[in-house]
């Protein structure tokens, strides 16, 4: 029953206007659950280990907004399309990203700069608007070069990212579409990979920690790799495969940043996961990898969506400087897919260039179409109306 609390408050947030959406952003998620009634059961069980592993942030530390967009968009609407999915073979980078670079430079004589890190970017006045006139960066060798004669830029970035490029271009610094971004601060990350020589058999590929004190604060969750993808010499790097590869993942993950590699894998095989696949413990690591990365992902925190970057980026008065990313405000383009995931990173992307081909191209162009998710179901718009009606009374 104190559900029925949660979903009429995401009825009213989602159906209402920007300055409703704001009132709810100024507000945690924690004070949210309180205001409407959840059951301290609920929120501990159920909705807490949800947000710390879709937002990476417990909810006294996220925006009750955007936690309300996750919850509608994972676990309200379209509620019969909605499934977990890992690519079948290697990775995301050597699957998809190097073939689409590849594309790039043989089909349309593009020239991709991978690894490369921007540094200053310098804008120009024209009359009463500035533009984006070169860029620095530093190449994987660690020659600094720069392009000049920039037609357009698309801000691709995380806060991090964003944090770096500002401070390093006092030109974007004296915006404060930029300065309000680039103060914006990110969540700890640490990824890992463990072979194992044994399988462990699991009930589902794709599993969560909950509720465990090693977890220090995090979120935790953890993938069969070899029941997701082929258990084959690819996922052993050429070796003869010997048992599960597991690939585990901590948010949130402040208190265990300081952990030597080796204490995080031993958290990992003494603690949590024979705690929830008991055969773990009989398995032995043959080899593991230890990723740190502090700061890297979008944290939406309480008052934070006036300072998110919008899509546009400074507007009409810096044209050809866009921003694109799972944070960023799309304004008009807005879309139904909501809060930290990979498709609304990836259609702001599209949209930011569309936004870019508009207001630097000459002549005609194509304007790429980005499909939207399909409507509400019938009883999430009724209740969107039927809020309307009782707010105008």
């Amino acid at each position: 029953a104190s559900m029925v609390g949660l979903l009429l408050a995401t009825i009213d947030c989602l159906g209402g206007d920007e300055k409703v959406q704001e009132q709810y952003d100024r507000m945690t998620a924690h004070d949210l659950f309180i205001r409407f009634g959840l059951s301290k059961r609920l929120v501990d069980d159920f909705i807490r280990p949800t947000l710390l592993v879709g937002l990476f942030k417990p909810p006294e530390e996220l925006s009750a907004l955007v936690v309300m967009e996750l919850l509608y968009y994972y676990a309200l609407a379209h509620q019969d399309s909605f499934d977990v999915r890992w690519i079948k073979n290697g990775t995301v980078s050597d699957s998809l990203v190097a073939p689409m670079a590849a594309k790039l430079q043989e089909k349309y004589d593009l020239k991709v700069m991978g690894g490369c890190r921007v540094g200053k970017i310098s804008l120009e006045a024209s009359g009463n608007k500035l533009s984006a006139s070169s860029v620095e960066f530093t190449s994987m060798s660690g020659k600094q070069d720069v392009i000049k004669d920039v037609d357009g830029i698309i801000l691709a970035l995380g806060c991090k990212g964003m944090e770096a490029v500002v401070k390093s271009s006092p030109d974007l610094a004296r915006l404060p579409t930029f300065s309000n971004a680039a103060s914006l601060k990110g969540i700890d990350v640490i990824s890992c990979r463990i072979w194992l020589d044994r399988v462990v058999p699991t009930r589902t590929p794709a599993n969560v920690f909950s509720r465990f004190d090693q977890l220090r604060g995090a979120g935790g969750t953890f993938f069969m790799l070899d029941q997701l993808q082929e258990n084959n010499e690819d996922l052993w790097g050429g070796e003869q495969p010997q048992g599960s590869v597991l690939a585990c993942d901590f948010y949130n993950a402040g208190a265990l940043l300081s952990l030597q590699d080796e204490d995080v894998v031993r958290v990992l095989m003494d603690d949590l996961l024979p705690a929830a696949v008991p055969a773990f413990a009989d398995a032995k690591v043959v080899d593991s990898w230890v990723g740190k990365y502090p700061g890297a992902v979008s944290w939406f925190s309480p008052g934070s969506f006036g300072k998110r970057p919008p899509l546009e980026g400074a507007g009409k008065i810096l044209p050809n400087v866009k921003c694109a990313g799972d944070w960023v405000r799309m304004g008009e383009r807005e879309h139904g897919a909501k809060g930290l995931c990979q498709e609304r990173a990836f259609v702001s992307g599209f949209e930011a260039a569309n936004a870019l081909l508009r207001d630097t191209a000459d002549g005609p162009n194509k304007k790429y179409e980005v499909l939207q998710c399909r409507e509400d179901e019938a009883q999430f718009k009724a209740g969107i109306q039927l809020n309307k009606k009782v707010m105008e009374i």
